[in-house]
């Protein structure tokens, strides 16, 4: 194995909008997840943010940003990690 670095742009390859969600995430409702074509031809699945649910598109150029992914209620622990939103 070895360490690769991402340039964090890619397009939508496919989505989902997500109108019931999981426990825990019903606080963001409706949301789009997405799979996203990297540059470099890897494919990640992942929410695309600051998007209006009407505008999300295959093809659409996306960019990495990092955000706030849910906040545990029990311990008040608030968890970040990478998104996507439009380029």
């Amino acid at each position: 194995m070895k360490d690769v670095k991402f340039s964090g742009n890619g397009k939508v390859f496919s989505y989902t909008i997500i109108r019931a969600p999981p426990e825990g995430f019903k606080e963001y409702a409706p949301y789009i997840i997405a799979i996203v074509d990297l540059e470099e031809g890897t494919k990640i699945l992942s929410q695309v943010v600051d998007c209006d649910l009407n505008d999300i598109k295959i093809g659409m150029r996306v960019k990495s940003c990092f955000r706030k992914i849910r906040s545990e209620n029990d311990t008040g622990l608030v968890l970040y990690g990478f998104k996507f939103k439009p380029a």
